[in-house]
């Protein structure tokens, strides 16, 4: 068998794209605002998670440019050896004294601060947990880390629980969200912190969409619940709140001295340093984020707005409790149906579809930002009242998936 007969068994969403449904590497030619020109249009940004609206704020990209000219554009190196800058020193102090944590390491990604995280603390006989939701970062740091695996069923804290308590005396390690990024719903922590507490187990909560966005300081999820004290390490990322990218790792000293110098590590050890200029965009955002936080209200003012005219349509936002706000449609066909509406009337929206999302369970992703005006939003919900009635989401229109779809998709 040839390794590469697989190529020829394509995603079922293929035969779609190849139709002009293509909502997959669109080319921007503009920042991710709250406008943006895509595929040479201009459109209403709802796919971006520039919560803050941050990415193209002259303080940010003033120290991004000011960074190429003092330390150029890369380091040609990585952390452990010649690729430490004082940026990154600096940036690491600043991410742990607003987390309020002792030490902090920033990584390359997001991606490689759970791997590295998780398979830097989780050795052979341990036991990592981890929600049937996790991101897939947090499930490859899983499997990197040679320990025994285990999942419980999403937000199920009982079931969490049950699975401690088969770990025996195994060190045991939970992972979760503190946002889940699909659905937008949050992690239970307080129920969390405490099941790990009774049965002596760690807690990392990957905090992604939350840091700049929940709790009174934008510290985040385990801000928002009052349990800050009861997360052991927090996960985060340079490419949402904070725009550039890079991601970090905030805890203990020991523990983040531990990773620094573990080769278990090796997200970190191997990667190369991420340039000057991110990590001085993201210093100078993280800035931001403590000194204006009328830019958190004003996206939770966009957000329930949104949220509620949604609900009073009547579509199904899965719960959504954040400015992450889903579609649930179901079947690839109408979802694809829905996401050409949209984009035909100038509204930029992301698919969910299988293996991110279950079978029969494919939804439109919206995200919803700061930099979104009263105008934009009377926009956007004008389009989606029209649009779901008309293709019978929603009350008030037809009840079949368009034929187009399902016939474009036969003869491809």
């Amino acid at each position: 068998m040839d390794v590469f007969d697989k190529c020829r068994h394509m995603h079922p969403a293929k035969a779609l794209i190849d139709v002009g449904f293509n909502a997959f590497y669109r080319v921007m030619q503009s920042p991710p605002d709250a406008e943006v020109i895509a595929d040479g249009r201009r459109m209403i940004m709802l796919g971006s998670n520039n919560y803050l609206g941050l990415a193209s704020d002259p303080r940010v990209k003033a120290a991004a440019l000011a960074a190429v000219e003092a330390y150029g554009t890369g380091t040609t190196g990585s952390r452990l050896l010649n690729g430490t800058l004082e940026l990154h020193a600096d940036l690491e102090r600043r991410i742990a004294r607003f987390l309020r944590k002792d030490d902090a390491i920033f990584y390359t990604s997001g991606y490689l601060a759970n791997c590295g995280a998780i398979a830097g603390l989780a050795h052979r006989g341990d036991c990592v947990v981890l929600d049937r939701q996790a991101h897939a970062s947090i499930v490859d740091g899983a499997r990197l880390s040679y320990a025994d695996v285990k999942r419980f069923r999403h937000n199920d804290v009982r079931d969490l629980e049950r699975v401690l308590a088969s770990c025996g005396e195994s060190g045991k390690l939970v992972v979760v969200d503190g946002i889940y990024s699909m659905e937008g719903t949050l992690a239970p922590l307080p129920r969390i912190v405490q099941a790990c507490r009774t049965h002596g187990a760690r807690l990392i909560v990957d905090d992604a969409h939350g840091l700049g966005v929940l709790g009174r300081d934008g510290r985040g999820t385990a801000e928002h619940f009052g349990v800050e004290d009861g997360v052991d390490v927090i996960v985060g990322t340079a490419s949402k709140a904070l725009p550039a990218v890079g991601g970090f790792v905030a805890g203990r000293r020991e523990v983040i001295e531990f990773l620094r110098y573990t080769g278990a590590n090796r997200a970190f050890y191997f990667a190369a340093s991420p340039p000057a200029a991110a990590v001085a965009a993201v210093r100078e955002a993280l800035a931001i984020v403590q000194e204006r936080p009328a830019l958190r209200t004003r996206l939770w003012t966009v957000t329930r707005r949104v949220q509620h005219a949604l609900l009073a349509m009547g579509y199904d936002t899965m719960g959504s409790q954040t400015p992450i706000v889903p579609i649930r449609v179901g079947s690839l066909e109408r979802t694809f149906e829905l996401w050409r509406a949209l984009s035909d009337e100038g509204i930029f929206v992301n698919v969910a579809i299988p293996p991110a999302v279950p079978a029969g369970g494919c939804l439109v992703r919206m995200t919803l930002t700061a930099g979104h005006t009263d105008a934009h939003v009377e926009r956007v919900l004008d389009v989606l009242e029209r649009v779901g009635k008309r293709i019978g989401l929603i009350p008030g229109g037809g009840d079949v998936v368009a034929e187009e779809v399902v016939a474009l998709r036969a003869s491809a």
